[in-house]
């Protein structure tokens, strides 16, 4: 039985791609992590900004979870309470770096 063109000039163009083609879409481990932890963050923040903000702006939810997503205060306030924290952290480790290396 033969098999149909279509299968066949798949098989065509999948053979026929560059080896540097091939070569461009291999990733090392450390390229696959540095992705990961990317998308992850995305994910993260997409998720953070849609409780803080968008939630907020949306008519009432049926759904328990969503719910309490939209009636939450903590999470609203977390992020922008949390930045004047980072900063005085920055700096304390930027003090201390300072003082290790005139030590």
């Amino acid at each position: 039985m033969r098999r149909p063109a279509a299968s066949v000039s798949v098989g065509l163009k999948l053979q026929s791609v560059p080896k540097k083609a091939k070569e461009m879409m291999h990733f090392s481990r450390d390229q696959l992590m540095g992705l990961a932890f990317v998308a992850f963050g995305i994910i993260l923040f997409v998720g953070f900004f849609y409780a803080a903000v968008v939630s907020k702006m949306l008519p009432p939810y049926e759904n328990w979870l969503l719910s309490a997503i939209q009636n939450d205060r903590y999470y609203c306030l977390l992020v922008p309470l949390t930045l004047p924290v980072i900063i005085v952290a920055v700096y304390l480790h930027w003090l201390s770096m300072k003082m290790f290396k005139h030590a």
